[in-house]
């Protein structure tokens, strides 16, 4: 038997198994598709997802894929700074998820985890001391199990946990576009009459172009025309067309469920919640749940999961919502309320420190009294960073002889955050 079995494995999924892997578990995954997507819907990754990998030494090297973006170009002359974010990586990485998903894959298969693919789950079945999983005649038994199998997730309908919420966005346009005239490091949203646009750089040229026009709501399988993508350019970017090398489309939804276990099983990333795509938070929430459960299941007491990172969830979904409400209202009242949010309110400096934070994921606190549940951080050390005491496995313990800025004692979770003071 198992200590867990992890249903699906894209970023989510080998981040719980590669955590549980490293501090001795037995891990397998299950996916359903016979090879690793070589698509990339994501593309952003935030200080906080980059720090919990730097403290697993992965970041350096996902870095090196990408182009590092300190400032967010809001409407008109609206921005957001994160060149001020209290971070070993003050910015918003743009890379391609298949370079997530590949690293994050050698992180699980090389800490111990196997995984097996073209598995469909058909089947859960818990009692009080484990799981057994079914995919046809094939059955599993495992401690635990996770279901990080995305939007769709079968676990979670074997579970018979509801996904309730709504579709706000149908028909988003994705694609890969080439720029030249754009500056490489220019991260940019815009709107105009009809809907809004996103450009984010991908390096040598290309930009992730995301795009909405009211007028155009036709189903998801309509394929993208290079007009389509031109007449997003220009209308709200005043670009010209450049190549297209890949576009798509989709519906963007705002759900969680109302409970992340249930018995035995867990759920995690968009198998628990899914929201718009404003601020880039789908992949990085999941990862972040993943590192905030790997360390409970290895330890095998994931109590205190759910009641930490369900309220992640649900304000990731409020504040992207809103953006994105506030980004396709139209008329004078979308103009009058763009200009009083990202005109006003983001120039004071406490909003934009906040919504900095919150865009990043640095700002995230768990419940707990005084510095407890908050998350450590780059704090000041002798000798080693913390982010590297934290490449072996275990909670890691501070004595405050061991600051250089007078600080009290800590012990540190493994993944990054406060369990004690002293």
């Amino acid at each position: 038997m198992d200590d867990v079995v992890v249903v699906g494995a894209g970023p989510t999924g080998c981040a719980v198994a590669g955590e549980v892997a490293r501090a001795g578990g037995s891990v397998t995954m299950l996916e359903k598709h016979a090879a690793p997507s070589p698509l990339s819907r994501a593309f952003g990754v935030h200080a906080r997802t980059l720090e919990l990998l730097d403290s697993r030494g992965l970041a350096d090297e996902l870095v090196a894929t990408g182009t590092p973006v300190d400032r967010l170009q809001l409407v008109g002359d609206a921005g957001l700074d994160l060149s001020r974010l209290p971070s070993r990586f003050p910015f918003v990485l743009m890379t391609p998820q298949v370079h997530v998903d590949r690293l994050l894959e050698r992180y699980a298969l090389d800490a111990g985890a196997l995984v097996e693919r073209g598995v469909t789950v058909t089947g859960l079945d818990q009692d009080g001391d484990g799981v057994v999983v079914r995919a046809g005649e094939r059955e599993w038994r495992a401690r635990w199990v996770v279901g990080a199998d995305g939007v769709h997730s079968a676990v979670r309908q074997l579970v018979g946990l509801p996904f309730p919420g709504r579709t706000v966005l149908r028909s988003v346009v994705l694609a890969d576009v080439r720029l030249p005239a754009l500056a490489a490091t220019e991260l940019r949203v815009d709107v105009d009459a009809h809907g809004f646009g996103f450009l984010a750089p991908f390096g040598d040229g290309w930009f992730r172009l995301i795009g909405w026009d009211r007028r155009r709501q036709v189903g998801t399988d309509a394929p993208v025309e290079d007009a389509e993508v031109a007449g997003l350019l220009q209308r709200v970017f005043g670009l010209p067309m450049g190549e297209v090398r890949w576009s798509s489309r989709f519906a963007s939804d705002e759900r969680q469920v109302p409970a992340y276990r249930v018995g035995r099983v867990l759920l995690a990333g968009d198998a628990a919640h899914v929201h718009s795509p404003a601020g880039g938070q789908g992949m990085n929430t999941g990862i972040q749940d993943a590192f905030a459960l790997g360390w409970r299941l290895a330890a095998g007491d994931p109590d205190g999961y759910e009641r930490e990172r369900r309220p992640v969830g649900a304000t990731v979904l409020r504040s992207s919502g809103a953006t994105i409400r506030l980004m396709t209202l139209g008329g004078v009242r979308g103009r009058v309320a763009r200009a009083v949010v990202l005109r006003g309110l983001f120039r004071l400096p406490a909003v934009a420190r906040r919504g900095a934070g919150l865009f990043s994921g640095v700002g995230i606190r768990y419940p707990g009294p005084g510095l407890v549940g908050t998350r450590a951080g780059d704090v000041p050390l002798r000798g080693a960073r913390l982010a590297e005491r934290q490449r072996t496995a275990g909670f890691v313990r501070i004595g405050p002889e061991e600051r250089t800025d007078g600080g009290p004692g800590l012990l540190v979770r493994p993944d990054g955050h406060i369990a004690e003071v002293s």
